[in-house]
């Protein structure tokens, strides 16, 4: 629905009034990613994770599982697990699997659920951005299952390395909204939020892996990873692997990717080449879908 209708006269920012809201925006973001950053995600998935963590009985292996679900909480234990205090030897993993077992059930369990709380908290006034989070978290979890699949298929890249690209190559989009939703003069105008998303979200996504602390081989991997590029013949480097897993899940969202019409044709030559793959890619989202039954 556009926001004229919703609010009568009150038509969504633009020009002089949308720049100084956004400059404003961006310089509150600059501040808070020299500290510690929480914000949330989807809340449903936030909320079935905090009861996967309430239950006594939860394995290492389940535990993975439902926390690869969740690219924010995933990213921290990332770098919690390659922080000085749990890797000594300077010895950098760049996958999920290979941080929490590093990090143990109990360290992993405690991170996770006190992130979780602090989502939770934070989660005023994104209810009626419900449908904006469940997208973009769907289209994380395609992703990261399409990276896994291509990855495997390369023969060559780390697919668990991918597949955590992927869960996280959209974590700016969260970011962004959440900010939005911080400034009343935003947070009823869906068209506005989504044009700032549009316009920040890779690049305020990089700096915000940097500040998490993600390897720089995962943070250069979802630079411009909305922007056409020519489709590669083979996939080489983890930066090709998560542009294309992003296209093969729907990179081309209508409102997201509204200024770039030939995405239909770069979608189209994608599955032709890599559609052998689409049901394996399927079944794993699926199965990542279904770690909270």
């Amino acid at each position: 629905m556009n926001a004229m209708t919703e609010h009568g006269n009150d038509p969504d920012k633009k020009g002089e009034a949308l720049k100084a809201q956004r400059f404003q925006m961006l310089e509150d973001i600059a501040r808070e990613l020299s500290g510690e950053v929480v914000f949330p995600t989807y809340f449903d998935a936030v909320l079935r994770l905090r009861k996967a963590l309430q239950d006594p009985e939860l394995s290492i292996d389940r535990l993975s599982r439902v926390i690869a679900t969740e690219p924010l909480i995933s990213a921290k234990l990332l770098h919690l697990a390659n922080s000085v205090a749990f890797n000594p030897g300077g010895n950098q993993i760049l996958d999920l699997k290979s941080a929490i077992m590093r990090l143990g059930l109990n360290v992993v369990h405690t991170t996770a659920l006190s992130i979780v709380m602090t989502q939770l908290m934070r989660a005023k006034g994104m209810a009626e951005f419900a449908e904006i989070t469940h997208s973009l978290w769907e289209h994380s979890i395609q992703t990261s299952a399409a990276a896994y699949v291509l990855a495997k298929d390369t023969g060559r890249l780390n697919r668990d390395e991918a597949m955590l690209a992927g869960l996280v190559h959209d974590l700016g989009a969260f970011y962004m909204l959440y900010r939005a939703t911080q400034y009343d003069e935003l947070r009823h105008r869906p068209d506005t939020i989504k044009h700032l998303i549009i316009q920040w979200h890779e690049s305020i996504g990089v700096s915000l892996l940097d500040a998490l602390g993600l390897p720089v081989e995962i943070v250069e991997a979802t630079i411009d990873h909305d922007h056409l590029r020519n489709n590669p013949t083979t996939l080489r480097s983890l930066p090709e692997v998560v542009y294309a897993a992003n296209m093969l899940s729907g990179g081309h969202i209508e409102w997201l990717m509204q200024d770039q019409p030939s995405i239909a044709v770069e979608i189209a030559a994608l599955e032709t080449q890599y559609g052998h793959l689409r049901a394996d890619i399927e079944a794993l989202a699926a199965e990542l879908r279904g770690s909270f039954a």
